[in-house]
Formats: structure tokens, sequence, C-alpha cells
């Protein structure tokens, strides 16, 4: 276990993660932001490049997996990112669109900002946000999170217009619970 909120467990995947991330990846509407379908090979290349980001920062996305009943609903966790010539430490989650709209995403979004303030010792996260992506946006300010810069960024698809959002670590602000 990564760390722990009221209803979830975050803790690093692994190969047998592989149809539960499958399911995440291979599903458009929850990759909508993306415009890409995602082969089973590229679900394999996101698996290995989080095993390979758990080597090198000791922490990437991992799988979120309900308490009570040990079922993995989705992937959350903190990445760097690169924002024009600089890198920055994002909160990113996706979801299985059957857990869409229960609160899961703040409540992992709030853990990873608290485990990056507190575990990693961080001033500031940050979250990047494809600008039509209102359910994300509404993630991110609910968790404190504000609009810092606008900008564009290539993806499959080509260049799509995209938020910077962040937040600031607050003296004496989270609970933690972690490793």
């Amino acid at each position: 276990m990564i760390l722990e909120t009221e209803r979830l467990i975050l803790r690093e995947m692994g190969q047998a993660d592989f149809h539960d991330l499958a399911e995440i990846l291979q599903d458009p509407k929850v990759m909508y932001a993306y415009e890409h379908d995602f082969s089973e090979s590229d679900v394999q290349e996101w698996l290995d490049r989080q095993a390979d980001r758990y080597r090198k920062y000791g922490f990437g996305l991992w799988a979120a997996v309900l308490k009570d009943t040990n079922e993995i609903i989705g992937q959350a966790g903190l990445t760097v990112q690169p924002y024009k010539n600089t890198e920055v430490l994002e909160i990113g989650y996706l979801l299985k669109e059957r857990f869409w709209h229960y609160g899961y995403a703040k409540e992992a979004a709030c853990g990873c900002r608290e485990y990056a303030f507190q575990h990693l010792n961080r001033d500031k996260v940050y979250s990047i946000i494809k600008a039509d992506n209102f359910a994300s946006i509404k993630v991110a300010e609910s968790i404190g999170m504000s609009r810092e810069d606008e900008f564009i960024t290539r993806y499959y698809n080509g260049d799509m217009l995209h938020f910077l959002y962040s937040v600031r670590r607050q003296p004496n602000e989270f609970s933690y619970k972690g490793r």
C-alpha cells in the first residue's frame, strides 16, 4: 500500500492488473481526453511506464482499489510531466466509467496531494487538464487547485488547449496515512 483514503487504497500496479488497466485505457468514454484508441500493446507500454516510474521516482500512477471489495476502480497517482521548458509533479487519475460520480476522483486526488506534500515534501503540485475536461477541472478546484496557465500541447491527434492547475501546501492542513 502506498496510501489510504477513507474508501480507497492506492498501491503499485503490476502485471496481474493488466486486465483492469485495459478496461480503463480501452474505454473511449474514459479516454476521450486522449483522443486515441489504446491497443493491447499500448496498455502494456502504459503498465511498463508505471513500473519504470516506480523505480526511477518512487511513485507513478497507482491502482485505486476499493477497501470494501478489493476491486480496482481506476488508477491515480503522481507523475513528472513536461510543462513548457520545465517539469511539474502532476496529480493524475482515470476511473472506470461505472465508478464516476461517487467522489472517488476527488478522494484519490486529495490523497495524492497529501502524499506529495507530506511524503515527498513538495510545496506545490499540479494537474494538466484538457480545456474541455470539465469533470477534471471540477475535481482540481475541489481539492484547492486554481488555474495558473493555459497552453497548447500535442497529443496523438494534434494540438490541444490545456490548463495548468496548481495548489500550494498550507501549513498544518493535512492528515496523512501512508507508509
